[in-house]
């Protein structure tokens, strides 16, 4: 993931309004736009009574979505589904950019988390004034008794805070994990390809032969997959120790290969897809809150 820990990179400056800067983030955002538009344009047209498979797979997307909204919001909320939908699928999509390499995360940027937390807020008062008018919206910051009011406005401010530096947090310091662990991983293999090189072509050789002897050997008695992978770890850090000592090749930091693409599956892909859950559904409880059922009617005592 493409992170700096200044914030993102200015790329241009547009000279209008005394310079609009564009940064990475707003880069991001613009290709996370063009991909959620295209991908709806192209989902949403030629629809058929009979669908096929993608029209069927897209129509289970979108029932799953707002079983979901109904569930957690009730029946009376289900028109806010193209909303959750929205924000979820532009913190998946805007996690993954990462994943690109020369493309910064939209969801590492505080900007963009602390917007939607705010959005959501706005819409919150929006709607508990309306229901409530403006003198009963105010009111309720004093009850249970008037002493908590002052925690009741703290409370509604951090809120938004909470929300935004949660998903912000969890993706940004992902990041900064993988990029420390990626740096001493490069430390490492320097430091032990030149142990192998420095010792002679012996323990290269060694190191080789240990290799291919051991998966030849637990291959034919069906070992775990993990005595397998050691031996290929083996037999490669001896080839490239030997051929960083003969000066062949040199600088190549082995170790970094494969090991990262774990912590990038689960910083990048799995908390991306958790936390951007985690938004959506703290969205639905918080906006859901704000617009109860409708006050059922005709209905009497006994």
């Amino acid at each position: 993931m493409k992170i700096s820990p200044s914030g993102p990179d200015v790329l241009f400056v547009i000279p209008i309004f005394g310079g609009l800067k564009v940064t990475e983030t707003v880069l991001s955002l613009a290709i996370v736009f063009a991909i959620l538009c295209t991908a709806g344009i192209l989902l949403g047209r030629n629809l058929k009574k009979r669908p096929g498979k993608l029209q069927v797979l897209t129509e289970k997307g979108v029932s799953v979505l707002q079983n979901l909204v109904v569930s957690c919001m009730g029946e009376h909320n289900a028109h806010w589904t193209p909303f959750i939908g929205t924000i979820f699928l532009s913190s998946i999509v805007g996690s993954f950019l990462g994943m690109t390499g020369f493309l910064r995360s939209t969801t590492a940027d505080v900007s963009v988390t602390l917007t939607w937390a705010l959005t959501v807020s706005v819409l919150i008062w929006y709607h508990s004034i309306k229901a409530n008018g403006v003198w009963k919206w105010l009111k309720g910051f004093t009850e249970p008794i008037a002493v908590m009011t002052p925690m009741n406005i703290i409370s509604e401010i951090a809120q938004p805070i909470s929300m935004a530096f949660r998903h912000f947090g969890n993706i940004a310091g992902g990041s900064v994990i993988s990029s420390v662990f990626y740096a001493g991983l490069a430390l490492l293999s320097g430091a032990v390809l030149r142990l192998i090189a420095s010792s002679g072509f012996v323990a290269g050789a060694v190191l080789m032969l240990f290799g291919i002897g051991g998966f030849i050997l637990a291959s034919v008695k069906k070992a775990k997959l993990s005595l397998k992978i050691l031996c290929i770890v083996s037999f490669v850090l001896g080839l490239f120790g030997l051929l960083q000592g003969t000066g062949v090749l040199s600088g190549v930091p082995i170790l970094q290969v494969g090991i990262p693409a774990v912590l990038s599956l689960y910083f990048d892909v799995f908390s991306g897809l958790i936390q951007a859950f985690v938004f959506s559904l703290l969205t639905m409880i918080y906006i859901s809150g704000a617009c109860p059922p409708p006050e059922e009617t005709g209905k009497t005592e006994n």
